[in-house]
């Protein structure tokens, strides 16, 4: 599992990089890449709040969007046998297999989403 930051409704991911001896970061969800680094947590922290704050300073003075749009469309690879078990499963529930996998994605987010 990655670490993560929150700030303003952003998730930041962050490493450390043992040879430079740096922590460095990426924030997710958004259509640039914005990266963020530091030597200290503190640092880090500081740096992914500045970038995030820069990020929604350029949309709001460019009128674009903050955040990286999404359509709906998903496309996921599955072992055949996790294929073969889903569809199984799916067929037993009377439902699609898009809408089984619909639900259970509701139920993971519904279970680990501390918000």
């Amino acid at each position: 599992m990655k670490d993560i930051m929150k700030y303003k409704g952003f998730i930041g991911t962050v490493h450390f990089a043992s040879e430079d001896r740096v922590f460095y970061g990426k924030v997710e969800g958004v259509n640039d890449l914005i990266t963020f680094e530091g030597s200290t947590v503190n640092d880090l922290e500081e740096g992914f709040r500045y970038m995030v704050n820069e990020h929604i300073k350029d949309c709001t003075r460019k009128n674009i969007p903050l955040e990286k749009s999404y359509k709906g469309n998903l496309n996921i690879r599955l072992s055949p046998d996790l294929h073969k078990k889903a569809a199984y499963n799916a067929a037993l529930k009377g439902v699609s297999l898009n809408q089984y996998i619909n639900n259970a994605i509701k139920q993971e987010i519904a279970s680990s989403d501390p918000e």
